[in-house]
């Protein structure tokens, strides 16, 4: 049942973030006067299906993992004769207002981290979570390693420790293996060799410390101090996306950290078991990982399209349709890799597949 609880959770979050990506592109094609000619939560055939008095058709999918806005002449090429009555038509649209109607996909996304973000403050607070011990466990790793209450820690095998969400993370994929823990101690960084115990979640093994992060108490914030905090919380998310990528590129950092499609629904029953303020952090923060991601200069993603914007804009004229067509290919070849990947991630993540994979 919880499982099923997870699914169903994951989904809605996911239902949420896509639609507010996909009626950023929506709202700004209709503000340009391009015509939608379909807006879809999901992929695949439709489930159910409507028109609005403008044309547009709205539909639920069969695979909610998604969606996507149809925009009118958005697959023609922008150097074809304009058909009479087409002036509603993408590609007939300056390159101003095709960029305008690409970049508001993330933006909604952002804007959607930044409202977030004003509502768990000016209800919950701003607790923080510090990567500082406030409680060592008797006989735990942490107590038989040396490690004592006031350490903070900034560094896990020389891999710079992003807060205290990162440092849980990184123990929790290292089940029973020895460990370098860089602490700053009063004035001094030292570093403690641990070997971390093991615990059991289910089928899957985590990694265990044994320490009590400290917790600054949170108190609801006035709106007018609520809306200056998500902003700067927000550019702190995107700080540590940044930086956790790098990590990931420069191989300071396994890419199997990386969670795909079936993790991150795992994820959002946990938050929804942790309350309302836990799964609120949680989709601000994945709604700020699609916004940010998708304004990576990759064809395929929306940053990839901005990109050949930004090169019509100073040629002054369209990247030619054969150059467009070879970045594209290889845009979708990247993206399905990356989703091939964090779905072997997710899926050797599962109890009986760990089993499956360490004993044929």
């Amino acid at each position: 049942m919880h499982s099923l609880y997870s699914i169903i959770v994951g989904l809605l979050v996911f239902g949420v973030i896509v639609f507010i990506h996909e009626l950023g592109h929506y709202l700004a094609a209709r503000w340009c006067k391009i015509r939608v000619d379909v807006f879809s939560i999901g992929f695949g055939p439709a489930l159910c299906k409507w028109r609005d008095r403008v044309g547009t058709q709205w539909q639920l999918s069969a695979f909610p993992l998604g969606g996507y806005v149809k925009l009118h002449g958005f697959e023609a090429d922008a150097t074809q004769e304009n058909p009479e009555g087409d002036e509603q038509a993408f590609h007939r649209k300056p390159v101003w207002a095709r960029a305008l109607v690409t970049v508001m996909g993330p933006v909604f996304n952002i804007v959607l981290t930044i409202l977030l973000f004003i509502v768990i403050f000016s209800l919950y607070g701003r607790p923080e979570v510090k990567p500082e011990i406030s409680m060592i466990a008797p006989q735990s790793p942490a107590e038989q390693a040396g490690l004592q209450k006031g350490d903070n820690f900034v560094k896990f095998d020389g891999k710079k420790i992003l807060g205290a969400a990162d440092l849980q993370s990184l123990i929790f994929s290292h089940p029973g293996q020895k460990v370098t823990l860089s602490v700053k101690r009063q004035e001094s960084t030292i570093d403690i060799p641990v070997t971390l115990g093991t615990q059991m979640q289910g089928d899957k093994k985590h990694g265990q410390l044994g320490v009590g992060f400290a917790v600054t108490q949170a108190h609801p914030m006035p709106f007018y101090k609520a809306i200056p905090a998500s902003f700067i919380s927000t550019g702190k998310l995107f700080s540590q996306i940044f930086e956790s990528l790098w990590q990931i590129i420069s191989g300071q950092r396994s890419p199997r950290q990386l969670a795909g499609t079936i993790g991150i629904i795992a994820m959002s029953g946990q938050a929804a078991d942790s309350g309302t303020a836990s799964l609120l952090f949680f989709v601000a923060m994945l709604s700020a990982n699609l916004g940010l991601i998708n304004l990576f200069p990759i064809p395929m993603l929306d940053g990839g399209h901005l990109v050949f914007y930004a090169a019509e804009a100073i040629r002054g004229k369209p990247v030619s349709l054969k150059v467009r067509e070879i970045a594209l290919q290889v845009g979708f070849f990247l993206v399905m890799a990356l989703f091939l990947y964090t779905a072997f991630n997710d899926v050797t993540g599962l109890g009986w597949i760990k089993w499956l994979t360490t004993h044929l």
